[in-house]
């Protein structure tokens, strides 16, 4: 995707062949910055912190991280150890334990020697296939959007909803919710995006909107609340958002706020789609009841970052010293209030069967591990 017109990923290896640099998100959208990560260490903060985020960039990340840890120490010992700490950094987002289990497939039974090699390979392959799954689910993403553009009048744009960034930031490249959007943009499809705002981090505000306006796609950010009001006024033509956990009958884990779109969508026809890749689906946990709710620090809800006018970065605080804070990170949309899941496979029914019949392998996996443990 691009940044200043300039084409890049959120994550890459550097010159040297070691080092992963990423985008610190933390630092957006007043300051572009890139981070080193050369250490397990560097690798979990990154992720702990929020300096990387989004359910596929945090596997990435992970993927990575394990590859740092070897570096220092190729190990049984080492290994066990590097996965159970980047496993502890985020306890919703399923790709994490995804991605942990491919790079212990992929350099466990090896000689101590060849393990780091190994390791930096399965983790560009695991770069590679989320910007081609997300270009795939970009492609049937797109198709919706056609459709709707061709009942419109010449020139009338689409209007897509979105919550939170599921956006490229979000992955290695394309997005997820996005990939649709930059697609329509790059054939030509008029579109708008009605971007959330996002409380309490402010990803819709901070991130989608200004990764939006890099590629040069119309955009407006809106007040969470806001959401319900245009769809009632006909003023949304589809609500796109991302997923970081889909259990075995298609419940859908995002970031808090996204049950309420579904429900919003749901009172007024406005189909509500959750565009996902395949390691996002948990088929180990039935239902949203299962989904561990990651609970993080009252001072993402307390506090707030913006740019001042003579152009300093300063956090302010906006909620009484004293009052109690609640941050739930996620909530869970049940599968009945979603219209498809846009996969890398195909735009499939919120269902058990459809899933399962889309992804067999994953779903054999899934339930051969759970025989195991």
């Amino acid at each position: 995707m691009k940044v200043n017109g300039q084409a890049m990923r959120t994550i890459w290896v550097g010159e040297d062949g070691e080092t992963v640099l990423t985008i610190d998100q933390t630092r957006l959208p007043h300051r572009f910055e890139i981070i080193r990560l050369a250490t397990l260490d560097d690798a979990a903060r990154a992720i702990r912190t929020m300096q990387v985020r989004g359910a596929p960039l945090i596997g990435a990340t992970a993927a990575y991280g394990v590859c740092l840890a070897l570096r220092a120490d190729a190990s049984d010992q080492a290994l066990e150890h590097a996965c159970s700490v980047l496993l502890a950094t985020r306890p919703t987002a399923v790709n994490l334990r995804w991605a942990l289990d491919e790079m212990l497939a992929a350099v466990r039974n090896r000689p101590r020697g060849e393990r780091v090699a190994a390791a930096y390979a399965r983790a560009a392959q695991i770069c590679d296939e989320d910007v081609a799954i997300n270009a795939a689910i970009g492609r049937h993403g797109l198709a919706l959007i056609a459709v709707i553009a061709g009942r419109k009048p010449p020139g009338e744009p689409v209007h897509v909803l979105t919550h939170c960034n599921a956006g490229w930031l979000a992955t290695v490249g394309w997005g997820t919710a996005t990939a649709p959007i930059y697609m329509a943009h790059e054939r030509g499809l008029p579109v708008h995006v009605w971007v959330d705002e996002t409380r309490p981090r402010n990803q819709g505000a901070a991130l989608t909107a200004w990764e939006l306006g890099h590629h040069g796609v119309s955009h407006t950010v809106i007040a969470d609340n806001a959401g319900g009001h245009l769809m009632q006024r006909g003023l949304v033509d589809l609500v796109i958002v991302g997923a970081d956990r889909v259990t075995a009958r298609g419940d859908v884990c995002n970031k808090i706020g996204t049950y309420l779109k579904a429900l919003a969508a749901c009172d007024t026809g406005v189909p509500f789609y959750v565009a996902l890749p395949s390691p996002t689906i948990d088929f180990t946990i039935d239902d949203g009841v299962g989904v561990p709710i990651e609970q993080r620090g009252p001072e993402e809800v307390t506090m707030m970052t913006g740019l001042t006018a003579d152009g300093r970065l300063e956090t302010v605080r906006i909620v009484p010293e004293g009052s109690a804070v609640a941050n739930y990170a996620f909530d869970v949309t049940p599968a009945r209030l979603i219209t498809g899941l846009i996969t890398e496979r195909g735009v499939l029914p919120a269902t058990r069967e459809a899933l399962a019949q889309a992804f067999p392998e994953r779903a054999r996996r899934s339930s051969s591990s759970a025989a195991v443990a």
